[in-house]
């Protein structure tokens, strides 16, 4: 049986391009929010047994990124192939293009944990870990133990995005957050498991959020789309369609997990540990307030893909331009309330123990990063534009330029070259994401004209 916000959500996709990207978006940003704030609310709980259990969760971050970056990356794949088929009016390849993503998932997401997990002291003694490492070890080897769980969940949210529903993600989401919350306390303190027991946490969470969608798909039975074996036949075209986007997508917030453990390596450098635990504090706090950006870039990949596959490409343009704007309000809000209130936001994260001696340098970070936002906000917007119409290594270009080019390079220079420290690579970030998000506008305006006027 068919739920009716199953063939709503491929009707809005086709529809009105604004009205579709907002109707996705919002259940976007909330899902995201709530995943953000339990990661918060992780990290708090853990500060409570120190700076040095938090720095050493903060030093394995870029590794559960890399995981999480190829669950998405992944998600967005299946989001691309399936929304262009529906675009194309072609339900047959849509299910079968959904069975596909799940079966590549589970094989990819197997390969990565064990090599993680091979190479996982090595990796956290390289970052510069030290005296953390036995925090950042305790914490790793459980998560990576149950990666399967991380990276499938977030595959699966891809192929609900991929026929344009984002509601019922977004209860899953909620679900195991709010399990999350529930179960930190009683695994750090109550069991006295310490980080471990935050690692346990979060692993019976992204379980939980297995067994909800599974519910959906092959109980329920009443989503659009049909992800069963009987459905499978295998199209070198459809994995093919799914790999370019996901691959990409993935080795793009593979990039981004890089970027993390070079920059806290640079910190370790120019600064010490405590930095290192600023920075991954902050940058929950930072990926907060981005959520609604990269919530309204994830909406845009289905509706531009949908779009796309129907070529109806002046859609793409009106969906490109209408996300910036209604970003950039956002950023400029966000941007606004982080600054003025960046202080009592850095004593929820520093109010005992040993992590009090960061709050000084969290509130400082948090006073300057905010600076980038805005142009976060065309940037994002921008590098989706290209997920959706299937360009995936392009878009891993722009942000690999951003990352690993401009970024890192900016923040060398302030802070190593000309010797600004730690507020040198703070304003490294800044600069870099102003520059290259501004390129990757210019870039993404230019290439849908260009598709516009084929077209014509």
């Amino acid at each position: 049986m068919l739920s009716n916000d199953s063939q709503s959500g491929v009707d809005v996709m086709l529809g009105n391009p604004k009205h579709a990207l907002i109707k996705m978006s919002i259940p976007l940003i909330v899902s995201l929010l709530i995943t953000s704030f339990y990661n918060l609310i992780d990290a708090a709980w853990v500060s409570g047994i120190g700076a040095d259990a938090l720095a050493g969760v903060g030093f394995f971050t870029p590794i559960f990124m890399i995981l999480v970056g190829f669950g998405n990356g992944l998600g967005s794949g299946a989001a691309f192939a399936i929304s262009k088929y529906i675009g194309e009016e072609d339900k047959t390849k849509a299910d079968n293009a959904s069975i596909h993503s799940i079966l590549i998932d589970i094989i990819l997401s197997v390969v990565i944990t064990i090599l993680l997990l091979i190479f996982l002291n090595p990796i956290l003694a390289l970052m510069g870990a030290g005296q953390t490492i036995g925090y950042a070890t305790d914490y790793g080897v459980i998560i990576l133990s149950g990666s399967i769980f991380i990276i499938l969940s977030n595959a699966l949210y891809g192929i609900f995005r991929g026929e344009g529903d984002t509601k019922r993600p977004m209860y899953a989401m909620i679900a195991s957050a709010v399990l999350n919350m529930v179960l930190d306390p009683i695994f750090i303190y109550s069991l006295n498991l310490g980080v471990k027991g935050a690692a346990v946490a979060t692993i019976i969470s992204a379980i939980f959020v297995i067994l909800i969608l599974v519910y959906w798909f092959y109980f329920k039975r009443d989503t659009y789309l049909k992800p069963y074996l009987g459905n499978f036949k295998f199209k070198r075209d459809i994995s093919m369609d799914i790999v370019k986007v996901g691959i990409p997508a993935s080795i793009q917030l593979l990039n981004n997990a890089f970027f993390a453990a070079v920059f806290s390596a640079l910190l370790a450098f120019v600064g010490s540990t405590d930095s290192v635990a600023v920075y991954s504090t902050g940058w929950r706090i930072v990926t907060i307030g981005t959520t609604p950006l990269l919530a309204i870039g994830t909406a845009l990949i289905s509706v531009i893909a949908a779009n796309y596959g129907a070529r109806n490409f002046e859609n793409i343009q009106i969906a490109h331009r209408y996300a910036m704007r209604v970003s950039i309000v956002i950023s400029i809000i966000v941007a606004i309330l982080t600054n003025v209130f960046a202080g009592d936001i850095a004593s929820i994260f520093a109010s005992s123990g040993s992590s009090v001696r960061i709050a000084g340098e969290l509130t400082s970070f948090l006073s300057w990063i905010v600076i980038y936002y805005p142009t976060m906000a065309v940037g994002v917007a921008s590098t989706y534009v290209f997920q959706g119409v299937g360009r995936g290594l392009t878009a891993m270009f722009q942000t690999i330029m951003r990352e690993t080019g401009f970024t890192i390079f900016f923040a060398y220079l302030l802070a190593v070259v000309f010797g600004f420290g730690v507020w040198g690579a703070w304003m490294g970030i800044v600069l870099g994401e102003v520059v290259s998000n501004n390129i990757t506008m210019v870039w993404a305006d230019w290439y849908i004209k260009k598709l516009i006027d084929i077209n014509d």
